[in-house]
């Protein structure tokens, strides 16, 4: 990793350990809720991992994602619905969060229907969103939490081997290499990543090749191993999980191994969705749906290859999304179809999840933020 690479790592490290406070004096947690409500807010005890419930903090209809800037002063979220401004797309938003409150800051269209997923670059200037429905994906400028109209769209139109999933693209998640030089795109309907040159100032992006899932893998999101040169690329239609080398020359990735998640005999429904890594990287969690549970992996520092440690419940049913809090004591599980949001003790020491946790109310839970 250059020097810049691991300055704006360190910085998104940091970051990640300082959440905003709520009024009381406990950490305020943002929870995107696939309702008209959109953002929950919730007070979080750390030292007893209990969630309490602080009601409504953005109503923003179906929000999938939502993410921080840099500076934790503005949130943007993705809405993943059908129609938006009176034309067919999805949304993106921004708020202003000021003493664990939200305030609408601006909105704008994405590319097209089904917004699911935003991520921010690590200069806080550029905003990317991916539209499953569509197939598309769109970026914004950002001046002071404020959102430009798209400044550059792609509309994909590939598809893949699996009839019931992939008869079009389906731009899933967007992220950023650990340089911040290029950004992704998981197009589980293609069965690839589509990589882009980033440009910070104008915020678009400029074609830089693609990695090629196996056919009906489904790559569903990206998530780098802060040792700075490893990625895992999740397969939602597989249920595995391709560990892969990231090249600070040209962006690409390259296959390094693929993982089974699932164990061996099993036949039934099955779909993987999230990845989780601990801040010193030795922890890698990878959620899969259809069976409920969590697949905890050790994972060597230095060259980011994977150890099967356990598999855990997760809780509830389709867990959509789950993040471990500042402390890393806790995990923390929003499972989608159940309604709730699970949490489980962690070893800081080992990785491993208690086997019971205990469920605090959440309706349909899409993403956790603290």
């Amino acid at each position: 990793m250059t020097a810049s690479a691991a300055t704006l790592a360190a910085a998104a490290s940091a970051s990640l350990a300082a959440p905003v406070l709520a009024p009381s004096g406990r950490k305020r947690v943002f929870v995107g809720s696939n309702t008209p409500e959109g953002i929950l807010t919730y007070e979080w005890d750390p030292a007893t991992g209990e969630l309490t419930a602080a009601g409504v903090a953005a109503r923003l209809a179906n929000v999938d994602w939502i993410t921080y800037s840099p500076s934790r002063e503005f949130l943007y979220a993705a809405s993943e619905v059908d129609s938006f401004n009176g034309k067919p797309t999805g949304a993106v938003a921004s708020f202003s969060v000021a003493n664990g409150e939200l305030e609408p800051r601006s909105a704008q269209n994405s590319a097209s229907k089904g917004t699911c997923h935003v991520a921010l670059d690590r200069t806080g200037r550029v905003l990317l969103a991916a539209d499953y429905g569509g197939g598309s994906a769109a970026s914004f400028l950002v001046t002071d939490g404020r959102l430009s109209p798209a400044v550059w769209t792609e509309h994909y139109s590939g598809h893949g081997p699996n009839k019931d999933r992939q008869q079009s693209a389906h731009a899933h998640f967007a992220s950023f290499s650990p340089d911040n030089r290029f950004a992704y795109f998981n197009d589980l309907g293609e069965d690839c990543i589509h990589i882009y040159g980033l440009n910070t100032t104008a915020a678009t992006l400029t074609p830089a090749g693609s990695y090629k899932a196996k056919p009906g893998a489904g790559p569903r999101t990206l998530h780098f191993h802060p040792n700075g040169h490893t990625a895992y690329s999740i397969n939602e239609l597989d249920s595995t999980v391709d560990v892969l080398e990231w090249s600070n020359a040209d962006g690409s990735l390259a296959l390094v191994k693929r993982i089974e998640l699932l164990p061996a005999g099993y036949t039934g429904d099955t779909h993987a969705c999230d990845t989780v890594i601990s801040r010193d990287g030795k922890s890698v969690y990878f959620a899969n749906r259809g069976d409920n549970s969590i697949y905890f992996f050790h994972a060597d520092e230095k060259s980011g290859s994977l150890t099967r440690e356990g598999r855990f419940d997760c809780g509830g049913k389709i867990p959509r999304n789950f993040v471990l809090d500042p402390t890393e004591r806790w995990m923390l599980v929003a499972n989608q179809s159940s309604n709730q949001i699970s949490v489980f003790a962690r070893s800081t020491e080992t990785g491993v999840l208690a086997k019971e946790g205990k469920s605090f109310p959440a309706a349909e839970p899409m993403c956790i933020l603290f």
